[in-house]
């Protein structure tokens, strides 16, 4: 049975009275089958992408709890919260960030959900489809904040929507906020589409590898203003974030092209791994 009494840190709470961890809140359980009977269930049926968030869900990272805590409960967790209390407006009002300057973050992160018909909306609405529980504690904030700054990466990054851009947005992730379910995914598919393109010269597991270390080294930008991070040049930003050129995922997206290949439907348009992000 899942243990729900409440611990010493579900009475932690920031100075406006919202808790840390509600203690409603259920005790994660790390379970490595259950999140391969999932991965197996996503091959299987690539079309329903659930499998992925109950893949996460079966391998919860054990760090997650303190990474919550730190940013939170500090002065800086405190002032995000007050001008950043959900992202999803505020990433999803494009008439005022198309105010902010060209070549800006901003004015990059319209032009790629425009072109790709998404919405930071779009996102919660398929989160919320799996109908999880929300307890509106600091745990909430903290977990919203981090999916809603996925499209962010692709941006800041420079990977694309295909099979290995998403892939390396994981790998990226995982060196953000380790989780094994990134881990697991993004390498996973990796070697789905070396899988796939047998023959191909392109090196994906280099691809990958860079975009894992990219991820150690960038700041996490969950604990970042997003709003003052949106209004920087883009070129800037990726200075300041220590985010290098993805020399081998647009080398792997050249070699593809010369021997026929198109990198954006390698594993077929509709592939859970090309989506598992």
């Amino acid at each position: 049975m899942t243990q729900q009494a409440p611990i010493q840190s579900d009475l932690e709470a920031a100075s406006d009275g919202t808790l840390l961890r509600d203690p409603r809140r259920p005790q994660p359980r790390y379970s490595l089958p259950k999140a391969y009977g999932h991965f197996r269930d996503l091959l299987e049926d690539k079309e329903e992408t659930s499998h992925v968030f109950k893949i996460f869900d079966s391998l919860p990272s054990k760090h997650f709890p303190e990474r919550v805590r730190r940013l939170t409960l500090s002065a800086e967790g405190e002032r995000l919260r007050k001008a950043e209390p959900f992202l999803p407006p505020i990433l999803d009002d494009h008439e005022t960030l198309r105010q902010m300057p060209q070549g800006s973050v901003a004015q990059a992160y319209c032009d790629f959900m425009e072109s790709e018909g998404l919405s930071a909306a779009g996102l919660v609405a398929e989160a919320d489809k799996l109908g999880r529980p929300k307890y509106g504690d600091l745990t909430d904030w903290y977990a919203f904040r981090s999916r809603d700054v996925h499209d962010l990466m692709h941006i800041l990054t420079g990977y694309g929507r295909d099979a290995l851009g998403e892939q390396c947005v994981l790998l990226f992730t995982y060196g953000q906020q380790p989780s094994h379910g990134h881990l697991l995914i993004g390498y996973a598919g990796a070697l789905n589409i070396r899988s796939m393109t047998k023959g191909s010269k392109a090196p994906v597991l280099r691809a990958v590898r860079q975009a894992h270390r990219t991820g150690n080294a960038c700041p996490p930008l969950v604990d970042l203003p997003i709003q003052e991070l949106l209004a920087t040049q883009l070129s800037d930003a990726r200075e300041l974030l220590h985010i290098p050129e993805p020399h081998w995922y647009r080398e792997c997206h050249r070699i593809w092209r010369e021997e026929g290949l198109d990198p954006y439907d390698l594993l077929g348009k509709d592939s859970g791994l090309a989506k598992a992000a």
